[in-house]
């Protein structure tokens, strides 16, 4: 078996209605609370978040790689040992940095298409309870409260690091290296919080 068939794959999308052949509405319900149950696990699961937060780290290590080349650009000419040195840590940087971008946009366009096919099984029919636990309040909330604090602390270090930030301290290196770090916070942290709100106004919608 192959390691893309052995990956677990999320449920299908529903049936067109000219094949769709449940014999009641009790199975067509069940079956939509499974798919519906599993498909929101892999947009906020615990797991999804612990794969959220590693992608997050590895482009975070990353750039801090390449961060040791751009913070001794300043001190190139007097110490050209440090900018080898750098040089290599960069090119070793940018083979975090790269698969961990890769990994990023392949996980944003896995929630769209999980997303697609949650909102799919949902407009099938209307459940009390089946639609309730699709709000998942606890991770729900943990989702949004994380990604606008990454949002909030990549804001504010956008501004404190250029105004902070003199010739002495590494100069514009340094405000390049800090500029990356805050842009990666700020992006994945929208990137978690369009998730977190787009799945709760779904789940509002479905209970309203």
């Amino acid at each position: 078996m192959s390691r893309r068939t052995a990956l677990p794959q999320p449920p299908p999308p529903p049936p067109p209605v000219e094949l769709r052949s449940w014999p009641d509405r009790e199975a067509l319900l069940a079956d939509r609370a499974v798919a519906l149950g599993d498909l929101s696990r892999r947009l906020l699961g615990g797991g999804r978040l612990a794969l959220f937060l590693t992608w997050l780290a590895l482009l975070q290590l990353g750039w801090g790689m390449v961060g040791v080349l751009l913070t001794s650009l300043s001190s190139a000419l007097s110490d050209p040992i440090s900018m080898l040195v750098g040089l290599l840590v960069a090119c070793l940087g940018l083979g975090v940095l790269v698969p961990a971008v890769w990994l990023t946009v392949r996980s944003v366009r896995r929630d769209r298409v999980v997303r697609e096919r949650l909102v799919l099984w949902a407009a099938l029919d209307r459940h009390g309870p089946t639609d309730a636990r699709l709000r998942a309040p606890v991770l729900s909330v943990c989702w949004m409260l994380l990604s606008a604090v990454l949002c909030g602390f990549g804001l504010w270090l956008g501004f404190a690091v250029p105004a902070g930030t003199t010739r002495e301290d590494g100069g514009y290196g340094l405000v390049a290296y800090g500029m990356g770090v805050a842009l990666i916070l700020w992006i994945n942290g929208l990137i978690g919080l369009n998730k977190a709100v787009a799945h709760y106004r779904l789940a509002v919608r479905l209970t309203a």
